[in-house]
């Protein structure tokens, strides 16, 4: 099959999320078994060009509409970890992509819709036919769309979209000038089975479109899809999403094994598998070591994370204290979203910067959270609410046994020490629940326990995580019956 993935992020060279590991693995994998696969990205400033020695300026140039203009387009190509991948630039006065930053700017429904048609319009210019478009999150939301309102007389009439859900916290929801930019009627798309958003009637909701459009949806875990049909979690799109649930599924995400292995990893202290665990006690001094923690007979509980209320900061805070509390060191890094949350975890830092067993690391280390990974006994996920989550996936990899709350991919992951119904070698790690202190507090209590008291289950715990598989081998086959699967049923 010829596949093109579009998307806003691509790890290494654009990524905020878990959205760049995601797209970097995917094409991977896809690549790997013999399918042609490209990936669209926007030309951002901020891209990492010394990760792309190929990269470079093509001839051609295309020209997509924006309102009632032309706008060229110059192309760049360069190579992603092996995969294809091609970069439009806009030479339009907005400088649409050159920011200093992916998102976060006012007119963001505007830039990503221009980039939508853009991506269409390159693939024409260029003659390309790809059997699957393959779209992510809102900001390719309007690539269905288009394709079946404004390109179905066009060559790319055969081509069929996928589209993935990486997180319904947002929604893309703009004004109907987003559509008139591309060139679409809201007219026609401005109804409750289209376009319209649920909570505004003058308002477009380009994730729905991306829902009602593509020719098959799919999220990050099985869970979380069950989630956001049947609670909160959908956040409005609930109807939606059960109206089209005979082309929804929840695929779990992959983790690239190339990145994230202890056996080869450069970044840690010493290398290490599921027959050498004892050598993880090399991490775990240097760790400490790294840190400035006392060398103690005490486990420690990790976390990394970005720092905002979807990750659960107030339980983390509160897990803190109880950690400390309770014969363990407590460490963490992650760098908070908003000004409020970091006065918070500043105040903490300062609190305990002279405690032998706690460190608050307020920043994104991607080198760091390597050696948290290997040197930690515990990785705290207290999350709100997780579409699938990389966490728990790496750090089982790592040997470091997760503490999650019970949601979306961490419930498809992370199976409890004592209470799961899982066989006992398939049990890897603890959780809870409730997003309360108490149900948070039975978790740590039974993880610490098992740490001081039974070292053989803890170790025996350690390596169950260890020998899950979580590659993209398996998810990837999902993928690909998926395209298949779209492809017969045109």
């Amino acid at each position: 099959m010829y596949i093109v993935l579009v998307a806003s992020e691509c790890a290494p060279v654009a990524k905020v999320g878990g959205l760049g590991d995601f797209i970097q693995g995917l094409a991977k994998e896809l690549q790997a078994r013999g399918h042609r696969v490209e990936l669209v990205l926007p030309k951002y400033d901020s891209l990492r060009y010394d990760l792309m020695p190929d990269f470079h300026k093509l001839e051609t140039q295309i020209w997509s509409p924006c309102y009632e203009e032309n706008v060229p387009c110059n192309l760049y190509a360069g190579s992603v970890e092996g995969v294809h991948c091609f970069f439009l630039d806009p030479q339009s006065p907005h400088q649409f992509f050159n920011r200093g930053a992916l998102y976060g700017q006012p007119d963001d429904a505007e830039r990503f819709a221009f980039f939508s048609r853009a991506v269409l319009e390159f693939l024409i210019s260029t003659q390309r036919q790809p059997d699957i478009l393959h779209c992510h999150d809102w900001q390719t939301g309007l690539i269905p769309v288009l394709l079946y309102e404004a390109f179905q007389a066009s060559p790319l009439q055969h081509s069929r979209a996928c589209f993935t859900l990486h997180n319904l916290g947002h929604q893309g929801v703009t004004g109907d000038y987003a559509l008139r930019l591309v060139g679409l009627n809201p007219a026609v798309l401005m109804r409750p089975d289209r376009l319209n958003h649920h909570d505004n009637r003058g308002g477009v909701n380009l994730l729905k479109g991306g829902i009602v459009y593509a020719n098959f949806v799919t999220t990050v875990s099985p869970h979380y899809a069950w989630e956001i049909q049947n609670t909160e979690l959908g956040m409005g799109l609930q109807p939606v999403l059960r109206t089209h649930s005979n082309k929804f599924g929840g695929v779990l995400n992959g983790l690239d094994y190339s990145v994230w292995n202890p056996a080869t990893d450069p970044l840690i202290a010493q290398p290490y598998n599921a027959e050498q665990i004892a050598e993880k006690s090399r991490n775990t001094q240097a760790l400490r070591d790294k840190l400035g923690l006392q060398a103690a007979h005490k486990p420690i509980i990790s976390v990394v994370s970005r720092l905002d209320w979807q990750k659960g900061v107030d339980l983390m805070i509160h897990a803190l204290r109880f950690a400390l509390a309770n014969d363990s060191q407590f460490v963490l890094l992650g760098a908070a979203m908003d000004k409020d949350t970091e006065r918070r975890f500043i105040a903490l830092q300062g609190e305990f910067a002279n405690s032998p067993d706690c460190r608050l690391v307020l920043e994104h280390n991607e080198a760091l959270a390597h050696l948290f990974y290997a040197g930690a006994d515990f990785i705290l996920i207290p999350s709100l609410y997780e579409p699938c989550g990389l966490t728990q996936l790496i750090a089982m990899r790592y040997g470091t046994i997760p503490i999650v709350r019970k949601t979306g991919g961490l419930a498809d992951t992370v199976f409890d020490a004592n209470y799961s119904e899982q066989p006992f070698e398939q049990r890897n790690g603890y959780s809870f629940d409730e997003m309360t202190l108490l149900s948070l507090e039975s978790a740590l209590r039974r993880a610490i326990g098992l740490w001081h008291e039974y070292p053989d289950y803890f170790q025996q715990l350690r390596l169950n995580g260890l020998h899950c598989d979580h590659s993209w081998a398996v998810s990837g086959q999902h993928y690909v019956n998926i395209y298949e699967h779209i492809l017969a049923t045109a």
